[in-house]
Formats: C-alpha cells, structure tokens, sequence
C-alpha cells in the first residue's frame, strides 16, 4: 500500500496537519523528536484500547503535543470513520514515520520542509 492506493489517505492528512502545527509552534522540534513521538502516539494509542500496558510513553515536553494529537485523532476516527480499525491506525502512523526518517535525510526539519506546503 502507497499514499495513492490507500483508502485512510484523510487520516494520514489529519495526523500530518498535527505534526505540522507543532512543528511550527515548536522550533526546537527535529526530525528525530518527531519519529519518538509517532514511536509514543503509537503506544498512547494502544493503551487506550487496553494494549501495551507495560510499555511507557514519554513525557518529553516537545512530544506531548505529537502524542496528544495522534490519540485524538485516532479516538476520534478509530471504528466511527470508513471503518478504521486500531490496527490500520497504527499503520498510518507508521507510514507517516518511516515518511519522517525518508524525508529526515535532507536536514534536521527536513519532513517539516516537504510537509509544509502541502497542508
């Protein structure tokens, strides 16, 4: 599955336009910071659907509007909208890392620099 073949793009659009804003409310905010919070949205998300319950998530103060955004989305979205599951959730939020760590090759802020005009 591709950005151009999947049925949840808008989910991807919502979860990016998150990452967009704070990456602009948050200068200091890399790339790499970036693919922590998506790796702690990913358990926060589990956790409220019982799952990973020994797993922790950080408290990082740049990660917690990463983390808080991907939950609502997701608990907004997982089961009420087309269908998604926690399971195709956690796939956005995976292919929108692994889009992080491509895009993280072209500077610290490299994603923010790709995304950025697309939202």
């Amino acid at each position: 599955m591709d950005f151009n073949d999947d049925t949840h793009l808008d989910v991807c659009q919502n979860i990016e336009a998150g990452l967009k804003a704070e990456y602009e409310s948050h200068p200091d905010l890399t790339d790499n910071l970036c693919i922590i919070g998506l790796e702690n949205a990913t358990i926060a998300i589990k956790q409220k659907f019982g799952y990973a319950k020994n797993e922790r998530v950080s408290n990082h103060p740049l990660l917690g509007g990463i983390i808080e955004w991907c939950v609502t989305v997701g608990m907004t979205r997982i089961g009420a909208v087309n269908g998604l599951t926690l399971k195709e959730y956690v796939a956005r939020i995976d292919k929108i890392k692994k889009s992080v760590i491509l895009h993280s090759a072209y500077g610290a802020r490299g994603y923010y620099d790709f995304i950025k005009n697309f939202l």
